[in-house]
């Protein structure tokens, strides 16, 4: 299902690929301008820009470290100063290492806080202080994860990061609510994107998938849909909320490795 942004205009973070270039490529699709933002994958943001184009809609790219709070203003005011507004805002871009905490490098610990936690803030804080100078509501939608919840080992910062962005965009929809400005959040499950590739083998992606409960990953593109149901007018009455696309990955459920185990 393509859903309607004509009119829109649209800041996605960390859309050079994965999830938040499926998100910003459906925005378009149902058409709105969009920025691309990427921390380093400036030739990859591109193309999505160019991609975006073909379709009809603008797009500019914006490279910046969302952990600059600096940086992230002046991402909005570029979008403003493109398109003429912010209407839609998605929180994608990510940083994550993986290491036990007793043996985790403290940089990249410190790192994964920097741009998963204040990179979140940082977006939600601009796109919404601009929403509210434009004073005609908006949808801000931040992408979290299972590991808000699940405390998946190796990843404490990564974990902590995600819950406490949570609980920022439950807070941030109850300070905005009166604004008519919704902020939703949403978990995606494990997920065949690039990212996997720095901690996991195309071996060791292709077994755990088999163990996952619908026995595959999910895909970036059935990632956009869900975010975009919760920045469309179909879903005006969702705010403070989670959507949770994550194949069964939170259920109680044992992998196909430890059947017979228990």
């Amino acid at each position: 299902m393509d859903y309607s942004f004509k009119g829109k205009n649209a800041l996605v973070t960390g859309s050079s690929k994965g999830i938040g270039r499926a998100v910003a490529v459906a925005l378009a699709r149902g058409g709105a301008n969009v920025t691309i933002n990427c921390s380093s994958s400036k030739a990859q943001a591109e193309d999505v820009a160019q991609e975006i184009r073909d379709m009809g809609c603008k797009s500019i790219v914006v490279a910046c470290d969302v952990s600059d709070l600096k940086a992230v203003e002046a991402m909005v005011k570029q979008t403003v100063e493109a398109f003429g507004s912010l209407d839609l805002f998605v929180s994608n871009a990510v940083y994550s290492d993986r290491q036990l905490m007793v043996d985790a490098d403290m940089d990249g610990f410190r790192r994964t806080i920097e741009v998963s936690m204040w990179g979140a803030l940082h977006g939600v804080r601009a796109a919404a202080q601009q929403m509210l100078k434009q004073g005609r509501g908006g949808a801000i939608t931040v992408i979290s994860s299972p590991h808000a919840i699940i405390p998946f080992p190796t990843a404490m910062a990564y974990n902590m990061s995600k819950a406490a962005i949570d609980h920022m965009a439950r807070t941030a929809a109850i300070e905005l609510v009166k604004s008519g400005i919704r902020v939703n959040v949403f978990h995606p499950g494990w997920i065949d994107t690039p990212g996997e590739r720095k901690f996991f083998t195309e071996e060791q992606l292709r077994e755990g998938a088999e163990g996952l409960p619908m026995g595959r990953m999910g895909t970036s593109d059935e990632m956009a849909h869900g975010v975009c149901f919760t920045l469309s007018d179909e879903g005006s009455y969702m705010t403070g909320t989670t959507l949770t696309m994550d194949g069964g990955v939170g259920l109680p459920w044992w992998s196909k490795r430890t059947e017979g185990k228990q």
